[in-house]
């Protein structure tokens, strides 16, 4: 049940920073390691922060989806220098 919940946590935490950053989505693959690698980000930052949405599955979503956002920011940025 682990590995399923983060697999559809990450598909949709990556679809929607897909969505949001780009226009489109990456493909679902793709969309899937930008939202697992979005909630090991986001969990750090949030974490570090010392806040937690909690909520399940959606608290896990908007961690996930906010920790994208701030991955693909950071590669953008880099691939600009």
């Amino acid at each position: 049940m682990g590995l399923i919940y983060f697999m559809v946590v990450g598909l949709i935490a990556g679809r929607l920073t897909g969505q949001m950053m780009k226009g489109g989505g990456y493909g679902v693959i793709a969309d899937i390691i930008l939202g697992t690698l979005g909630g090991i980000v986001g969990g750090w930052l949030f974490g570090m922060l010392g806040i937690w949405p909690g909520g399940g599955i959606i608290g896990a979503i908007v961690v996930a989806f906010l920790g994208a956002v701030v991955l693909v920011w950071i590669t953008r940025l880099i691939k600009k220098a």
